[in-house]
């Protein structure tokens, strides 16, 4: 059954349904309440950790980028990550890893505050999880 049927109570026929007007305003209310919660997601995604994988000639690993951090880096993208490396020579970030929320679930949580130094072979790149991503305390 299509919303529009649900909150008008007309059928494709043209008919109508006898919907009771509570019934109406509870769909119109599920509807603004999921609209609220995709503008309250979308704000807290800005607010989000970015994760990057650094990899190396010896391994790889996925660090994150809050938005303390990257206040003073001057941007949450590659090319901030990688003009801080490259600048300044050296760049502190939480260490990102996979563990088990108290929920059961898993997520990408920060590990451990680790220095990177800027070496001539080291690439960054943005890092994609389908995991709930922590921010760092």
């Amino acid at each position: 059954m299509a919303i529009s049927t649900l909150i008008t109570g007309k059928t494709r026929t043209g008919t109508t349904r006898s919907w009771s007007r509570t019934a109406r305003r509870l769909v119109g209310t599920l509807v603004v309440a999921g609209t609220l919660a995709c503008g309250i997601a979308s704000a807290a995604a800005e607010q989000a950790v970015s994760l990057f994988k650094i990899i190396t000639v010896r391994d790889e690993i996925v660090v994150g980028v809050g938005p303390q951090d990257a206040a003073a880096l001057g941007g949450s993208d590659v090319t901030a990550v990688g003009r801080a490396l490259k600048g300044g020579g050296e760049l502190t970030v939480w260490q990102y890893a996979v563990r088990k929320a108290p929920d059961g679930e898993l997520e990408q949580a920060p590990l451990r505050r680790i220095s990177i130094i800027g070496n001539d072979s080291l690439r960054v790149e943005p890092y994609a999880t389908p995991l709930r991503v922590v921010a760092p305390k």
